[in-house]
């Protein structure tokens, strides 16, 4: 086991988040710690080399985020896990995982497991020295979290009454959110879901919820790493009892059945001799992110005349504003989660601030509300 390293500096107060690095590598845990120390929102407060060390860190230390290995000596991430969690309550913990199957199918089963998000771990110091994109993800996703962990801690009582129920969430978030009439006579031929940060806790609950569709198909993109999203269309399978897979170009579209942006590739819907076919590129990225939600709406507007019922869960920035804008122009409609809900309230907070949404949602009422829309279809 490496010794226990503490990191000391910075003043007390709620200002930076606090974090733990665990990795058992010395050199991943310098570039990790150097990476969120760049931002002065952030401070690694701690680093342990293993989960045992971690658990005892945590044990004496006030932290708000974890950043944890999976694969350890002494003791793993997963097995660390539950105990990490029970040790400080409202702590988030983020994974680090690789960018293989088996660390992708490790990782959807941690955020199961109590799980916040996941990182895709960089394997040498040449990779995260020059990967702004995995600095840009590591730093967001560590604040976003920690601002949640701050909130889940509150006052004693406050954390009693959630415990219990007694408070609910609000269900439309503070400012002029102004929402849109559903149109008497929509009936949708199509589901879309964009989502983000926090977004596979939200759609396993979604599709929980909302049952299985067997009348319409169901156009998922999350923002996700190749591999991520393979196994993250199994866990909707299993979530909904649809059938749920990545996507595949040049793909006829059909009823009843998931569709899955991969990692990597924007996926599109175009009409061709009168049926409808799945298209993947790779376009530029928009919003920084490749799968977007933006490309997948843009198409669905044209493809589908409108007639697409959308629902962006809770994500950072906006994606999903502009392609959102074209579809309510062509007479979709859009849901989005509300802030209370939300780990992050930038995509849904967009569309509805924008006032394209025909309701602004707990998250526990979106599947509900997507099974009410598609009743409508059979009466």
């Amino acid at each position: 086991m490496r010794e226990i390293g503490l990191q000391k500096g910075g003043t007390a107060g709620p200002a930076p988040i606090r974090v733990l690095v665990v990795d058992d590598s010395h050199v991943i845990r310098g570039l990790l710690t150097r990476s969120l120390d760049s931002d002065p929102g952030i401070k690694v407060v701690a680093s342990a080399s293993n989960g045992k060390a971690a658990i005892d860190e945590v044990a004496k230390t006030e932290i708000d985020v974890v950043v944890l290995d999976i694969e350890m000596p002494v003791m793993d991430g997963m097995t660390a896990l539950p105990q990490l969690l029970a040790a400080r309550p409202g702590m988030q913990v983020i994974m680090a995982s690789t960018l293989t199957l088996k660390g992708a199918s490790i990782s959807m089963k941690a955020l199961s497991k109590g799980a916040a998000d996941y990182v895709p771990k960089p394997t040498s110091t040449g990779e995260i020295n020059s990967a702004e994109d995995f600095k840009r993800e590591l730093i967001s996703k560590v604040k976003s979290w920690g601002v949640v962990a701050r909130r889940r801690r509150g006052s004693a009582a406050r954390q009693g009454a959630e415990a219990t129920g007694a408070v609910a969430p609000r269900r439309f978030p503070a400012g002029p959110v102004k929402l849109r009439d559903v149109p008497t006579l929509f009936r949708p031929d199509c589901i879309a879901i964009g989502s983000s940060t926090g977004g596979p806790q939200a759609l396993f609950k979604v599709f929980q919820m909302m049952g299985k569709v067997t009348n319409l198909p169901v156009f998922v993109t999350q923002h996700m790493p190749a591999t991520f999203t393979t196994i993250l269309a199994e866990h909707l399978a299993q979530a909904s009892g649809m059938p749920a897979a990545e996507a595949k170009d040049g793909e006829p579209v059909v009823p009843g059945r998931i569709f899955v942006a991969p990692g990597d590739f924007h996926m599109t819907v175009a009409v061709e001799g009168g049926r409808k076919v799945l298209h993947l590129d790779k376009n530029p990225p928009e919003n920084f992110c490749r799968p977007a939600v933006d490309p997948m709406l843009r198409s669905l507007a044209k493809a589908y005349n409108g007639k697409v019922l959308t629902v962006i869960l809770t994500g950072m920035g906006q994606d999903g504003l502009r392609g959102g804008q074209e579809l309510s122009a062509a007479g979709g409609v859009i849901a989005a989660q509300d802030e209370a809900t939300s780990v992050v309230w930038g995509m849904p907070g967009a569309v509805a601030s924008a006032g394209l949404c025909s309701a602004v949602l707990p998250l526990s009422d979106i599947g509900p509300y997507v099974r009410k829309a598609i009743s409508r279809m059979a009466a």
